[in-house]
């Protein structure tokens, strides 16, 4: 029995906007069809010529849940997640405590989680020095797949990997069709400039060439052990060209890049503006439009907001010290409309949107009840104004800590409405209808399939 049906002029499915009505059985989408063949009855929501769209994936969220809730939890991040038009975040294995690289801390965390998802959470394990032995159990319990770091993490509980260990590691990884996420910034760093209050002095210790020299290891490690690899918020354009030729050969070689690297460059940071710190860091002008010329290409696959919060204090705003100060930009709620107000001065439509943001982190994921309107899949969508126009006010910032790069800047594109498996999740008079909803979904879940 058809329960629910959003009619609308412009509802984005896989074949492009089409005018119809989605019908809503039992949490999915029982079909697409012309607005005049609703079954007598339905419960309608007229949208008009809004957007309908799919609910975004995101697929690099830092929750920090269990053990560092006051960085931020799954209540504040999910609630974020469903107000900017996230119907699934993916979590990453830190800055949570303990991290999750073993069985025992996977339990923990998806203790953690109980009662307090108003969207859906998946899971990412992590790979250290170390855990080789755990990693078929992270992802016997459901893990998504795993992540590593090239460099220092900024947690001691989370060491960077060596080349030795990955050899090791990759072909693991390989046989259990899971992909590994690299954060690929090779040491040694460079020096630092003298004044700490400078952006500049922050970036010059992390130039593009460590990015180059982690992504040829990649490369290089893909091809040796056929492992799905995927390099995590992509900087430096300087590294486009080894990434496309990787691609040209064939290998199973994924790039994602994120929103604040598409929206901001460094010109426009001001001295002490510790909220644009991140790692890789903000690059220039002439960078951020070469990423999007990339990602326009295809050799860029998809965006994602690594939402990386942390407690106010660790930003060290009094001292405005960038080499001190956490690296993370808090941005989960407005990967949206800071993507789409790029995009659209770019030329780009609402569809690329679409497929960069829930289309392939889908996919990526193995999320195949996710991602697309269209029928079998999970009745999740958002009612999109892709005209409206707005300023990010400390009101409106539902993160945990109003702390975010996007404060202050006009942002395009208002969520009016989101439906998660059919049920209104967040509409845009700030009310939460449904509740906690949200399911953790893991690997041998009906929503999870395997994409290898």
């Amino acid at each position: 029995m058809i329960e629910f049906a959003v009619k609308g002029t412009r509802i984005y499915t896989p074949g492009g906007p089409r005018e119809g009505a989605i019908l809503i059985e039992g949490g999915r989408i029982r079909d697409i069809v012309n607005g005049d063949d609703v079954p007598n009855g339905t419960n309608v929501n007229d949208v008009g010529d809004l957007a309908v769209i799919p609910s975004l994936v995101d697929s690099h969220v830092h929750v920090n849940e269990p053990g560092r809730t006051e960085w931020e939890g799954y209540l504040t991040a999910t609630r974020a997640a469903a107000a900017g038009g996230v119907g699934t975040i993916i979590d990453m294995p830190l800055n949570c405590s303990p991290v999750t690289t073993t069985r025992k801390a996977l339990k923990l965390k998806l203790d953690a989680v109980k009662g307090k998802l108003s969207v859906d959470a998946a899971f990412w394990g992590g790979v250290i020095p170390g855990n080789l032995n755990e990693l078929r159990n992270l992802a016997d319990d459901g893990v998504v797949g795993f992540k590593a770091f090239l460099t220092h993490s900024g947690l001691d509980e989370f060491p960077n990997v060596s080349r030795h260990d990955l050899e090791a590691a990759m072909p693991v990884i390989a046989g259990l069709g899971l992909p590994l996420i690299v954060h690929a910034e090779l040491d040694p760093c460079a020096a630092a400039g003298e004044d700490p209050r400078k952006f500049e002095s922050y970036q010059a210790s992390r130039p593009g060439d460590m990015e180059v020299r982690a992504i040829r290891l990649m490369i290089d490690l893909c091809r040796k052990t056929r492992c799905r690899t995927h390099i995590v918020h992509l900087s430096s354009a300087e590294a486009l060209r080894d990434i496309e030729e990787a691609k040209a050969e064939g290998l199973p070689f994924t790039v994602e890049t994120c929103p604040h690297y598409l929206t901001f460059a460094d010109d426009g940071i001001p001295d002490g503006a510790t909220q644009f710190k991140c790692a890789p860091p903000i690059r220039s002008s002439d960078n951020r439009e070469e990423l999007w010329r990339a990602l326009g290409r295809g050799v860029i696959d998809f965006v994602v907001s690594d939402h990386s919060p942390c407690a106010p204090e660790l930003k060290k705003f009094s001292e405005g010290d960038f080499l001190a100060a956490w690296g993370g930009i808090a941005g989960l709620q407005f990967t949206l409309p800071a993507l789409w107000m790029g995009a659209k001065r770019r030329g780009f439509q609402i569809e690329d949107v679409v497929r960069w943001t829930a289309e392939r982190t889908a996919d990526f994921a193995g999320l195949q009840a996710k991602g697309r309107l269209e029928k079998g899949r999970d009745a999740d969508l958002v009612v999109y104004d892709d005209a409206a126009l707005f300023e990010v006010e400390p009101r409106g910032v539902l993160h945990r800590h109003k702390v975010t790069a996007y404060a202050g800047l006009r942002l395009q594109g208002e969520v009016v409405a989101h439906y998660q498996r059919g049920a209104l999740i967040y509409d845009n008079s700030g009310n939460f209808p449904a509740g906690r909803r949200g399911k953790a979904l893991l690997k041998g879940s009906e929503t999870w399939t395997s994409s290898s």
